[in-house]
């Protein structure tokens, strides 16, 4: 197919999220939302018609089984991630799945040998890192406009209570940590690298996951990162890079929805706005440049392997009290 040619795409779920992904996917020329599968195919046929897409499937099976559909985009539950990415990875669809892939690296790197094997792209769905304000960031970072990075700040939390709700459910690895902390894991990572040493500590409530998550790293260079996260906070998402002259604090680091950058220095703060776009449009449209030959995925193996490491050894930190050097 031509580079111009939109690529075919389908949804496994009917989750939450995909409300945020299919606006823009209907808004890209290069993206063809033409498929969409649920366990129930009633379900699937309401959902289909509410949000004006033109197949529905009764089981994730039958819509792999499309031959028009070219790439999922992949937002099961946590658990599910990595198993349905290798099925369909298999089945010779290219994947995005929904952060996080998975807090097991084994899993992680099964699924990418599965789209190697097959030839076909996989890219974990870190929305924010297309964006051009995490892209400015790193530029203000890279020509030294704070000086040598030092301590790397973040935080991401809201309150939630439902127990029923799947972000606190036990037995789809749910948690604050796995749901916005990956966040903070992975913003901490794209100055300072791989850390060297990770401390986790949590607070486990009645669902059994975890309501509070704080964790520290240390990266080579002598550059740290701090962050906290939660579902029974207050609602809180902030990025501050701080460095020998200077800092750049992001308010709206995660969703984007108002890309500001303030560089902070002794001599006062300068504001830098950056263009808004749709994060998730952005994901889809890389990858489907991508499959066209057009573009290298922003993300791959190398990230989604070192960003499942760092959430591994976190939770081993927290559960037996100890930093877990990697």
């Amino acid at each position: 197919m031509g580079v111009d040619t939109a690529v075919k795409w389908g949804i496994l779920s009917t989750a939450d999220i995909n409300r945020k992904v299919i606006p823009g996917a209907h808004e890209s020329d290069k993206v063809e939302l033409i498929a969409v599968a649920s366990r129930d195919l009633g379900r699937a046929e309401e959902y289909a018609s509410e949000w004006e897409i033109d197949r529905a499937y009764g089981s994730y099976e039958a819509l792999l089984e499309d031959s028009d559909v070219e790439a999922v985009y992949i937002s099961l539950p946590n658990t599910l991630h990595c198993e349905w990415s290798i099925r369909a990875v298999e089945a010779g669809k290219h994947v995005l799945c929904e952060k996080p892939m998975s807090r097991h690296v084994g899993d992680v790197e099964s699924a990418f040998d599965a789209a190697e094997k097959n030839g076909r792209i996989l890219m974990e769905a870190f929305m924010y890192r297309h964006n051009g304000q995490t892209k400015k960031a790193r530029e203000l970072v890279d020509e030294g406009a704070i000086g040598d990075v030092r301590v790397v700040r973040s935080c991401f939390s809201y309150s939630l209570y439902d127990l029923e709700n799947i972000r606190l459910r036990t037995e789809v690895e749910g948690g604050s940590l796995m749901d916005v902390g990956c966040y903070c894991v992975s913003g901490s990572r794209l100055v300072g690298g791989e850390p060297e040493q990770v401390y986790g500590q949590q607070f486990v409530g009645p669902s059994g996951t975890d309501w509070v998550f704080t964790g520290s790293m240390r990266f080579p260079g002598d550059v740290f990162a701090v962050f906290d996260c939660g579902t029974a906070l207050g609602e809180r998402d902030e990025l501050e890079v701080i460095g020998s002259e200077g800092s750049l604090f992001l308010d709206d680091p995660w969703h984007c929805l108002e890309p500001v950058i303030e560089l902070r220095r002794d001599d006062g703060v300068e504001r830098i706005e950056v263009e808004r776009a749709d994060s998730y449009r952005l994901e889809l449209e890389n990858l489907s440049d991508a499959i066209r030959g057009a573009a290298e995925p922003l993300l791959g193996r190398a990230d989604a392997v070192g960003q499942a490491r760092v959430i591994e050894a976190l939770y081993r930190s927290a559960a037996t009290g100890a930093a877990v050097s990697l």
